[in-house]
């Protein structure tokens, strides 16, 4: 249960941290933190949350993260059903804090989007479908890889939280334009049962795109580094 409860609490504050700073601060007359702070906060949350409680559950914060450990030979196959519940069930916490806070500012309306993911007419920049999808697959991919690789035996112990965070941090930067950056499909499950309508008809890519990413980035690391425990 320590375990679960970590993943809980730090799903939680990922998604406050970083859907917060969205819908929040992004925008906010005259001092926004724009698409550069957003991108920071969702891998500060991660860096943090690293550090904070990587010893007592791995810090996963994400499904696809848990299967993709899983696929890369990390994590046991019977731990991940209740990682994944602990996960959605953070996300779905941190959403509602974050909409009791967003609801008390006049004018809030949260089907403006709520930081949901979306593609489309709800993507950011309205990209495809298509396009969608494989900027999902893709940056969950290398996100894999990158904690595959920092947390591996072999690498420099103690810093594996840096790469990962900054490497999250990256992928917003690329992403958010095209889908609002999921990688995660608590992130996204989180803040859409709030949005509701379109954000849960799209919610299925942001639970199909990232677990494949997940399970081919553990395949690309094995393929190039073998087992790695």
């Amino acid at each position: 249960m320590k375990q679960y409860s970590a993943e809980f609490l730090g799903t939680f504050w990922l998604v406050l941290g970083g859907c917060g700073s969205a819908v929040l601060a992004a925008a906010f007359p005259n001092v926004g933190i724009g698409l550069l702070g957003v991108s920071l906060a969702f891998g500060l949350t991660v860096l943090t949350m690293a550090y904070a409680i990587g010893h007592i559950s791995g810090c996963h914060l994400n499904p696809a993260v848990s299967v993709g450990l899983w696929a890369g030979g990390r994590f046991p196959g019977s731990q991940l059903a209740p990682y994944i519940l602990a996960q959605v069930l953070g996300a779905v916490a941190g959403a509602g804090v974050l909409f009791v806070i967003a609801s008390g500012a006049p004018g809030f309306d949260v089907s403006k989007g709520f930081a949901s993911n979306g593609y489309g007419d709800h993507s950011p920049g309205g990209y495809s479908l298509l396009a969608a999808c494989v900027t999902e697959v893709v940056m969950t991919m290398f996100f894999l890889l990158v904690i595959l690789g920092a947390t591996d035996k072999r690498a420099p112990a103690g810093f594996a939280p840096l790469p990962i965070g900054l490497g999250l941090t990256l992928i917003h930067l690329i992403s958010i334009p095209v889908t609002n950056t999921s990688v995660n499909p608590a992130r996204s499950t989180g803040v859409a049962l709030f949005v509701g309508g379109w954000a849960i008809a799209q919610l299925w890519l942001f639970w199909v795109a990232p677990m494949i990413g997940g399970v081919l980035g553990a395949f690309a690391y094995r393929s190039i580094a073998g087992e790695g425990k």
